[in-house]
């Protein structure tokens, strides 16, 4: 299949309706940091965007939204695709992104290189969207904060282990920082800048 037929295709059946639940669905994960959620739409994005971070694409983008990818996103039919089915624009400067997304098995950049926002617009801001093995079986990490009632747990494969370091020095910025959502196929649970994150023995 050629880049140009994988980017017409693997939208939303029903962009309203759809669009929709995923964004009902982000604001509860969002709000209740660490539960994870599945998305149900049909988009089936090209490769190697997993299935909820196309979905959760489908939601967000537009075009006043400028989008940064990471090496593999931006060599593969994703650019076309995001701009066919969203309108959004794909900028190499990670600064400038209003959404980034990371496939799975991508080093990490670090987080002071994305949008942190201002102090009068904190909401200006990057959203991170990493892909992962997998959101349960890894390193386990203790999750408190607003939405939390005392501790959840999270055990996602594949973040590096200075993920609680590098989370320490972003949720130092409050209200300033970045949002990230970790994926995985058709899976998702969102960190807001809110949540602090500690590593615990496995």
């Amino acid at each position: 299949m050629s880049l140009k037929t994988e980017a017409l295709i693997g939208g939303f059946a029903e962009p309203v309706f759809h669009a929709q639940s995923v964004f009902k669905l982000l604001m509860d994960a969002m709000a209740r940091p660490g539960t994870i959620q599945t998305v149900a739409p049909d988009a089936t994005p090209p490769a190697p965007l997993g299935i909820a971070a196309g979905a959760i694409a489908l939601t967000l983008c537009d075009h006043d939204t400028p989008v940064w990818l990471s090496a593999g996103l931006a060599k593969s039919a994703v650019p076309q695709w995001l701009g066919f089915h969203t309108g959004a624009t794909v900028t190499p400067e990670k600064a400038e992104a209003r959404f980034a997304f990371v496939e799975a098995g991508t080093t990490l950049s670090p987080f002071g290189l994305f949008a942190a926002g201002t102090q009068e617009y904190p909401d200006r801001s990057t959203t991170l969207v990493i892909e992962l093995a997998d959101l349960e079986a890894g390193r386990r990490l203790a999750l408190m904060g607003p939405g939390i009632e005392t501790v959840t747990d999270l055990a996602p494969i594949g973040l590096p282990d200075t993920f609680p370091r590098l989370w320490t020095e972003n949720r130092a910025l409050f209200p300033r920082g970045i949002d990230i959502v970790l994926t995985s196929g058709n899976r998702f649970v969102c960190l807001p800048r809110t949540t602090k994150i500690t590593a615990t023995e496995m």
